[in-house]
């Protein structure tokens, strides 16, 4: 039985995908984004938070078959609301046998990934190959940056980007918007120039930032220092959309 491990399904998702939908939060990322609006789901193993009026364990291991099983209880009204699940997190493809074959379990329901794309190509052409629409999040083409404020280099992102846009797997680009770090105009250039117009991307979707991110920091026992303005409202460029490339900002 393969095993992974979860930390949260919310039901009746409405911005991960089309309908409504399940999703399904994996635990852990290789990333460390300054930003990180789920920090309870960077570690790999099961944590407790504090919430003040007392602790609560976040993330459990579960198996792909008993997580496929949970899903497809709301199958009918998945599909009566055109949705299906969504796999996110953390990041999904950082525990890929368990993602593999809980994709597998849960077909005919209509799959989605939301990832970072950060994996070893053959993880990232699998998962591609397994879902109906992938949800790309790309933070920043230049890569001093996107190691300085991710933990990561961007090469191996980049070559899983370049795949995908020449593909014919119908997928959505994500770009969070952090103030000062990458919503000039200069980084949507570059990743304008760097999709070339893909024929299967659906949509760019901007998510800018919210203050209250930093909120779920202290319940883990850290502190939420990131190096930008918080209060800074980010930039929202059009340049896409001079392209006759569909936006949209949620």
């Amino acid at each position: 039985m393969i095993q992974g491990t979860i930390f949260s399904i919310e039901e009746f998702a409405i911005h991960d995908g089309p309908g409504i939908r399940t999703a399904v939060f994996f635990k852990g990322c290789p990333l460390r984004c300054v930003w990180c609006h789920n920090p309870e789901g960077i570690s790999f193993e099961p944590q407790y938070l504090d919430q003040g009026s007392g602790k609560t364990l976040c993330g459990y291991q579960i198996g792909a078959d008993e997580l496929a099983t949970a899903v497809l209880r709301n199958k009918e009204v998945l599909e009566m609301n055109d949705g299906g699940v969504t796999v996110t997190g953390g990041e999904p493809l950082a525990q890929p046998e368990f993602l593999f074959e809980f994709l597998r379990r849960v077909k005919p329901l209509h799959t989605a990934i939301e990832t970072s794309g950060y994996a070893p190509p053959e993880v990232f052409r699998e998962a591609v190959s397994l879902t109906d629409l992938v949800l790309f999040d790309m933070k920043l083409m230049n890569p001093e940056w996107h190691y300085k404020f991710t933990g990561v280099r961007n090469i191996r992102i980049l070559e899983n980007l370049s795949w995908l846009c020449a593909g014919k797997k119908e997928f959505i680009l994500r770009i969070p918007l952090i103030p000062g770090i990458n919503d000039s105009s200069e980084n949507m250039l570059n990743i304008l120039a760097f999709i070339r117009h893909p024929k299967y991307l659906i949509r760019i979707e901007f998510l800018p930032y919210h203050k209250t991110a930093g909120a779920k920091y202290a319940m883990i026992g850290k502190k939420y220092n990131p190096p930008f303005d918080t209060e800074a409202q980010p930039q929202i460029h059009n340049i896409f959309q001079e392209y006759n490339i569909q936006t949209l900002i949620l």
